[in-house]
């Protein structure tokens, strides 16, 4: 596979290529659907017409209001067909914030599944934007309407390819758009790195929501390989669903591992088919990878890193084949690893200079050129020789670092994630990263996953809270534990057994409402037993 897709377009440029290439090997998998390149390709044309139509024209920007569909796909390669940046939204999501992304993206159409068919009437009468619904039973299957197919792809680099949104410290969301041009090395350095090619056959677990699902398919198709979609309940049997569709290439998020773990789903050796197991989006611990390692003997396992701003992920670490060399880290994490090649890090520490301990700066040809709204560009670039603290420009140039918030130092040669730099705390003048008490207590044998939070007292100041799920512990054992690897002032005032962590949209620990539910006194209608609340 040679050339990169911004050499050629964009990504229906490449799409279209592997078309001409392999125009029989299926590209996609939903259920029991299978579509071939040759079919998918006329199938996104079909889509396009009907985009085109309801948009009156070209449209600037469509809508996904989606979910593990045969539209879901066949709308998202036929919004970039038409050179429209896609703006995936989340049919389980409020009516209210999808009509606030879609009026932040000047989104003019969106497609519609039997999913998203319940909220759309609603939806759609809070924006200004047509509809192409894609909910007749089998509707894959009719013939093209008539009229002119879609114009042939004219699509540049420059263009964005999709626009996706991320919390915001403000509770707005942020918009981040992507332009082709940002994923045109990572795709071609992806599908080098991990030899997608016919045959292999990758999974789709994120949300469209979140940028890994780009990885799964357009890395996929890139290479020739096959999308295998599974549906939200297949995704807690990882072992089951590989097995079963002969998965080559699994990429999740690391909290599929504990699901797996506490249903018995995950049992050594179960996955010998899997060649490549990749992780990102929320620290994986190495007690995770060993359980993942030993149920997929054969598979290469790596930790990825990177931010919806830095397209995807923009490091990799990749543990060795003997575990007997797997690394040691200061919070019992897989390193991130280095940066790819084509792109640059720098770890800058509070005063401004290069460290070996800071926050995680990164610049290169996948960085994004700025947030939808200018105004939230303040802060987060630095320039060489700047103050990470000065005021930056509101629009970064080519060679600015982008500040990821997260603070990483460098072991044996690693990044090691140390978690967000607003994370870390302050009691009685001592700096506390809850990190380092988590990776202490997921030592425990009777505890799978930790979190440690602050939380102000009235009366006693700010305390640790520690949140736990596995077996329910007595304190007085959990405090022992603490007392023999930490120092007092970071051994948690209170413990809190829960049955099981709450999940974002994207299958990422929620932190955010495990915060809301400890400030509002919530734990206690969700902990159990144990080790009291």
């Amino acid at each position: 596979m040679t050339g990169a897709p911004g050499q050629h377009g964009g990504l229906y440029a490449l799409f279209l290529r592997t078309v001409r290439q392999f125009p029989d090997q299926v590209a996609l998998e939903v259920g029991d659907i299978q579509l071939s390149y040759a079919a998918l390709d006329r199938l996104a044309t079909r889509v396009a017409d009907e985009i085109t139509r309801a948009a009156g024209g070209k449209a600037t920007a469509v809508g996904l209001c989606c979910s593990r569909s045969v539209a879901a796909y066949a709308g998202y390669l036929a919004a970039v067909r038409t050179g429209a940046a896609v703006v995936p939204l989340n049919p389980t999501s409020p009516v209210i914030r999808n009509a606030a992304i879609c009026q932040a993206a000047e989104v003019e159409v969106i497609i519609i599944d039997e999913r998203g068919a319940a909220g759309a009437g609603a939806l759609l009468s809070q924006t200004s934007a047509a509809a192409v619904r894609l909910t007749r039973p089998r509707w894959w299957c009719d013939a093209p309407s008539a009229g002119a197919a879609a114009d042939p792809y004219r699509g540049q680099p420059a263009d964005v390819a999709y626009v996706l949104f991320t919390s915001g410290s403000t509770g707005r969301p942020k918009g981040v758009p992507v332009r082709h041009r940002q994923l045109a090395e990572y795709l071609a350095y992806c599908v080098e790195r991990y030899a997608v090619g016919p045959g292999s056959r990758l999974s789709q677990t994120f949300d469209l929501t979140f940028d890994p699902s780009v990885f799964d398919m357009f890395v996929a198709w890139y290479g020739g390989g096959t999308l295998v979609v599974p549906q939200p309940e297949e995704i807690l049997t990882p072992a089951r669903f590989v097995e079963q569709h002969q998965i080559s290439h699994w990429f999740s998020v690391p909290s599929v591992i504990s699901l797996a773990r506490r249903l018995r789903g995950l049992q050594p050796g179960s996955m010998p088919h899997l060649r490549w197991s990749l992780f990102a989006g929320e620290q994986l611990t190495l007690g995770q990878a060993r359980e993942w390692a030993a149920a997929a003997p054969f598979s290469i396992v790596e930790n990825l890193y990177g931010p919806t701003e830095l397209t995807v992920t923009c490091t990799g670490y990749r543990l060795p084949r003997d575990t007997g060399q797997w690394p040691r880290t200061s919070n019992g994490t897989v390193p991130i690893g280095r940066p790819y090649p084509h792109l640059q890090a720098s770890v800058i520490a509070e005063d401004g200079t290069e460290s070996s301990d800071g926050e995680l700066c990164i610049r290169g040809s996948q960085r994004f050129e700025g947030y939808l709204d200018p105004a939230d560009n303040h802060g987060r670039f630095v320039r060489d020789g700047s103050h990470p603290a000065a005021p930056q420009a509101v629009t970064p140039a080519g060679k600015d670092w982008y500040r990821t918030g997260d603070r990483v130092s460098w072991q044996d040669g690693e990044l090691v994630h140390l978690g967000r730099v607003d994370n870390q705390v302050k009691i009685g003048g001592r700096r506390i990263e809850p990190a380092e008490i988590e990776s202490v207590l997921r030592e425990h044998p009777g505890v799978q996953e930790a979190v440690v939070l602050a939380a102000d007292s009235a009366t006693r100041g700010t305390q640790l809270h520690a949140l736990y799920t596995g077996e329910p512990i007595p304190e007085p054992g959990l405090i022992s534990h603490s007392q023999q690897r930490l120092p007092g002032y970071m051994v948690p005032a209170h413990f809190h057994h829960l049955a099981e962590f709450p999940l974002s949209q994207n299958g990422k620990i929620h932190r955010s409402h495990l915060r809301q539910l400890l400030a509002t006194g919530g734990l206690e209608q969700v902990a159990v037993g144990g080790a009291g609340t």
